[in-house]
């Protein structure tokens, strides 16, 4: 038996009127998920412990079967991990977002943070632009590191670990009172903007109608992660295909293997296709068990506020992973479960996370159930199931007792 889960990032919404009152799941055209639900355990399952910030970290880590009680400690530190970068056990790590400022006539304080991701700017751009600041900050106990896209990492040896607000948490809002209390932090951002805010690759993304990446962010500080190794902990080989930073270092510290898929970059242009057959190459041909296949792309439409888009993404996953993907299992002759969810909603309306419960869809190969349903928020909750803590649902999926 093989073991997939597809982890539709922020896929979860609520109604919205100019979809005639239906979610973008329940929207969106997906035949393979219609296909795979008559044959489907599905319900509702909720990934974010009560009184814990909703995001992709503690929800990734609960999919995986790891209690964020228990093993979180920031989500910079698992970023980190991917990157190669390198903690003490004094080091605090921080994501260094590269955001889109208004560019007031106005203090720092006055800005107002129109893009958390500069327009998804490209990892070769990013990296021109952390350089021009990094170059002139000169601050020896701070290291930064190039990581994907918008999303970069600094380390600060034996730093402080101040509260720090997501900058997608805070669109459309003026930053002045959510900027860092720390001191150096708050520096380094100003400094950023000076130097960003006329730097001439911003000066032609402008041009070319693009969003400018005019200043640095600081958010999800924490301190060296000590994840358990997954293969000790549930029995099975595991390969983590992301092309995001975060679920890559999940991967790497809970000892499982990161597939490198070219064209996967996070956005709604992603190789999916390349994402369903790395996983299966490594569940047929490399004797892996379990593979886990991350799309970012619903959420990042999710925070532009993209109902449009949203839909698109849902549908390209539907096309382009769960099609070639299942058709492949299928053709193959071995036999699987897969498990299909997003971490958490991400509402188009709110253009942030909620830590809201989110619909699961539970497929095996070898069982020929046969109900009326399909997937979507609407028909989990009605379905009557439950899984309570959503960290027990990996072990729902492996069949293995569920404190192993």
């Amino acid at each position: 038996m093989k073991y997939i889960v597809v982890l539709a990032d922020g896929m979860a919404d609520e109604p919205i009127a100019e979809l005639n009152g239906k979610t973008p799941l329940e929207y969106a055209k997906t035949p393979q998920m219609d296909r795979l639900a008559v044959r489907s355990e599905i319900g509702m399952t909720n990934t974010i412990p009560e009184g814990m910030a909703p995001g992709s970290d503690t929800a990734n880590l609960a999919v995986l079967g790891y209690d964020p009680r228990q093993y979180y400690t920031g989500r910079s530190p698992l970023e980190a991990l991917s990157i190669g970068a390198e903690m003490a056990d004094g080091d605090i790590a921080f994501r260094c977002n590269l955001v889109t400022l208004t560019e007031e006539d106005a203090p720092y304080s006055e800005q107002t943070i129109l893009d958390h991701s500069s327009g998804e700017i490209s990892t070769e751009d990013a990296a021109v632009l952390l350089k021009a600041v990094t170059d002139r900050l000169h601050v020896p106990d701070c290291r930064f590191y190039v990581g994907t896209s918008y999303r970069h990492c600094m380390i600060w040896k034996d730093g402080r670990k101040p509260e720090l607000t997501p900058p997608h948490d805070i669109l459309e809002k003026k930053i002045g009172e959510w900027l860092p209390s720390d001191p150096l932090l708050l520096q380094m951002q100003e400094i950023s903007y000076e130097i960003l805010k006329d730097h001439p690759l911003n000066l032609e993304r402008k041009r070319q109608g693009k969003n400018p990446a005019n200043s640095f962010w600081f958010w999800g500080a924490g301190t060296r992660p000590a994840l358990s190794d997954f293969r000790e902990k549930f029995g099975k080989k595991g390969i983590m295909i992301s092309a995001v930073d975060l679920l890559k270092g999940i991967a790497i510290g809970a000892g499982m293997d990161c597939a490198r898929v070219p064209g996967a970059n996070g956005g709604l242009d992603t190789n999916y296709e390349g994402k369903a057959q790395a996983a299966v190459d490594a569940l047929l041909n490399d004797d892996y068990d379990f593979a886990y296949i991350h799309v970012e792309a619903p959420d990042e439409m999710g925070h532009q506020g993209s109902a449009e888009r949203k839909v698109q993404a849902i549908e390209n996953i539907d096309r382009m992973v769960l099609g070639p993907l299942t058709r492949r299992m299928d053709a193959s002759g071995v036999p699987y479960r897969l498990l299909l969810l997003p971490d958490h909603p991400t509402p188009v309306r709110l253009r942030t996370h909620v830590a809201e419960p989110v619909p699961y869809l539970l497929y095996d190969s070898t069982q020929p159930q046969d109900n009326s349903w399909l997937y979507s928020e609407r028909t989990a909750e009605a379905s009557g199931n439950r899984v309570e803590k959503g960290w027990e649902l990996m072990s729902r999926l492996l069949q293995e007792p569920v404190n192993r």
